[in-house]
């Protein structure tokens, strides 16, 4: 038997199953039931808080006795049972995404005496965009347009495997775009309900400042909506401040590029239902640009 088809019992733990599956693949073999089981059994061990906020964290975590790394996400969600049903339900469709420019998934788990749910996924140790591009600032520098190219053209190519697969991000933002030692580019947070995006909205501070204007006024996301997003953040980094200055303070240049981003033609973005466009194909014009 498989060691990803075996529920784990009170009476077992990871640990007694290594001898069948390497300890590097135990989290990527477990079920979301061993998640629930692992944290009610405190097999769970936070190595390091990577950021915290009014009603969330996250942590770099390891599971008793083995040796991979993992991220564990924590959110305080609506304490509707169907709510927390319907935020698991689409959260069990990341797992089942692979690419080299998406952050992995293991798992997902109701922590129902806090109301919260916590998503183990893949560990990028480089950190997060928000905090590069901070620190360069804070030491008087910015990224420069080659790397930024190349987070540009890894993110889009991310956003090109999700929307192959009907998956809008919804979160797009600084925070959300992970460096992995090696220096790849990886989005995270993908894929999320509207539920669990106003969640993090509360939680993580920045996340409404960019939210395509749709979003801001109720409206159904669309490929767009990701796609302004995306603009904001790139203009953010290359520029070391936020695209939209606070009333008083002059414009950014060049705001052109943002609007240019988000008026492509819209038969570049209509689903494929409509006039058999390929969602992966949104992409690819962009970037010849």
């Amino acid at each position: 038997m498989s060691f990803s088809s075996r529920k784990i019992t009170e009476k077992q733990d990871i640990h007694l199953k290594t001898s069948r599956c390497d300890s590097s693949d135990i989290v990527k073999d477990l079920l979301d039931e061993d998640w629930q089981h692992a944290a009610q059994t405190g097999q769970i061990i936070e190595l390091e808080k990577l950021g915290e906020g009014i009603s969330g964290s996250v942590s770099k975590c390891v599971l008793k006795h083995t040796k991979t790394l993992f991220a564990l996400k924590t959110i305080s969600v609506d304490a509707n049972p169907k709510t927390q049903q319907q935020i698991l339900r689409e959260l069990s469709i990341n797992k089942t995404c692979s690419s080299k420019y998406i952050v992995q998934y293991y798992g997902t788990f109701m922590n129902e005496t806090i109301c919260s749910i916590s998503m183990a996924m893949e560990y990028c140790a480089g950190g997060s965009l928000d905090k590069l591009y901070k620190k360069a600032k804070a030491n008087g520098a910015r990224i420069g347009e080659h790397p930024i190219r190349k987070i540009a053209e890894s993110i889009l190519k991310g956003l090109s495997y999700l929307h192959s697969r009907k998956i809008i991000h919804r979160d797009i933002k600084p925070s959300n775009i992970l460096m992995t030692f090696e220096g790849h580019v990886k989005l995270c947070d993908f894929g999320v309900s509207g539920e669990l995006v106003n969640s993090m909205a509360k939680t993580f501070t920045g996340t409404s400042y960019y939210m395509a204007p749709e979003r801001i006024k109720g409206e159904t996301y669309s490929v767009t909506s990701d796609i302004w997003s995306l603009g904001l953040t790139l203009m953010e980094i290359s520029q070391n401040r936020f695209p939209f200055p606070p009333e008083g303070e002059p414009p950014l240049v060049p705001i052109e590029l943002l609007n240019y981003i988000v008026n492509i033609s819209n038969l570049e973005l209509v689903d494929e239902p409509v006039n058999k466009i390929k969602w992966s194909e949104n992409f690819k014009h962009f970037l010849k640009i």
